[in-house]
């Protein structure tokens, strides 16, 4: 077991994680005191992952020219640099290429990182290891938006603890080079164009996995305001929820083990809609804490479950286009989902948030089953 190099790859992911889900919450707690819409600032938020979507199909050719190891130390300074501009800059509209720069030099640490990960992970503890990638990534998610409730949500202070983190992330990949195993040079699938035709399914349950998770960090501070709630305890509440991701992706990954990634997708996407239809009875109630946190852990799985996946089915340069569809495919959700979810809540109220989520994790269900019937 390459013990060190895992655990190079997995802080690496895990620290950049931290500014990731710091920026999310604390830009849309900004744009919500300026008086922005719940449209405007979710399609604010659709700049990142539109990021993700541009730099996607380029990531397996720079890899190529530039090396793994090099590309991710550029690019979490890049997004050090960048993050520094957004806190200059308190406006909607200048903020909009700037996120989207923040996606396009955040998405290559991620490809490359997993396809690291998935290329020395063993078949036989593939689950319980990106499950634990899954949990300890997310907790870096976790630890973005709890920091606001310890350093605020104006001026310096949240900005700085992203930029930090960023920094750190490259300092990381640095000391463990040595370690890092090198890009496979081979495979079936060479451009995220060929992967499609290889995983179509796959690549849905990752699009729906990144619209639910970016949509609720995004809009729940709109939706908590709606119905009189303190930024403190939304901010807390969007903390339980990747706590959930974080504690949860481990077991998840032993069920898939035990049971098989495709029906424990299936127990995560239907759990997740449950989610959606009990939000609204319990936001006001204490059981919205386990309700948060079983939500959080279940809709994450998605994705964890399509990552097992990927592993299992593929190798070499497939995992690599593999990966780059699925950033691909997480950017698409995260600009599709967002901005929707928004006007929906415009146009219908705050409800409109648990109405657009659970109507795309049903579609995934609907498709999930289809697919068990033709196998």
């Amino acid at each position: 077991m390459p013990w060190a190099a895992m655990a190079g790859i997995i802080a690496t992911v895990s620290v950049f994680a931290v500014a990731q889900g710091l920026t999310y919450p604390l830009l849309s707690f900004i744009l919500s005191r300026q008086g922005t819409t719940a449209g405007l600032i979710g399609l604010s938020a659709a700049m990142t992952p539109l990021g993700f979507i541009v730099s996607s199909p380029v990531i397996p050719g720079l890899t190529r020219r530039v090396g793994a190891a090099r590309l991710a130390i550029l690019c979490s300074l890049l997004a050090a640099a960048t993050l520094v501009t957004i806190a200059l800059m308190q406006e909607v509209w200048a903020w909009m290429p700037l996120r989207f720069l923040l996606g396009f030099f955040a998405n290559p640490l991620y490809v490359i990182s997993e396809t690291w990960l998935l290329a020395i992970a063993p078949a036989s503890r593939r689950g319980r290891i990106m499950g634990l990638y899954s949990s300890i990534v997310s907790g870096g998610f976790a630890i973005g938006p709890l920091s606001l409730g310890l350093v605020g949500t104006e001026g310096w202070p949240p900005f700085m603890v992203g930029v930090v983190a960023f920094l750190v992330c490259g300092l990381i990949v640095f000391a463990v080079v040595p370690r890092l195993p090198r890009m496979p040079p081979d495979g079936e699938a060479t451009s995220i164009g060929s992967f499609v035709a290889l995983a179509p399914l796959l690549l849905f349950a990752v699009f729906t996995a990144a619209a639910f998770e970016q949509t609720l960090i995004s809009l729940l501070a709109v939706y908590g305001a709606a119905l009189g709630s303190a930024e403190g305890r939304v901010a807390s509440l969007i903390t339980c929820f990747i706590a959930g991701n974080a504690l949860l992706q481990i077991l998840l990954g032993r069920m898939a083990e035990q049971l098989g990634s495709t029906r424990t997708m299936l127990f995560c996407v239907l759990t997740s809609l449950a989610g959606c239809l009990l939000l609204p009875q319990l936001f006001d109630a204490w059981l919205i804490w386990s309700l948060v946190f079983l939500w959080g852990g279940a809709s994450f799985g998605i994705y964890t479950m399509a990552l097992i996946q990927l592993g299992e089915r593929f190798t070499a340069q497939t995992l690599i286009a593999g990966n780059a569809g699925f950033a691909l495919a997480w950017g698409v959700g995260g600009i599709v989902g967002s901005p929707t979810t928004g006007f929906a809540m415009q146009l219908i109220g705050h409800q409109g948030l648990p109405l657009a989520l659970g109507l795309a994790c049903a579609a995934l269900a609907v498709c999930l089953l289809a697919g068990r019937r033709q196998d």
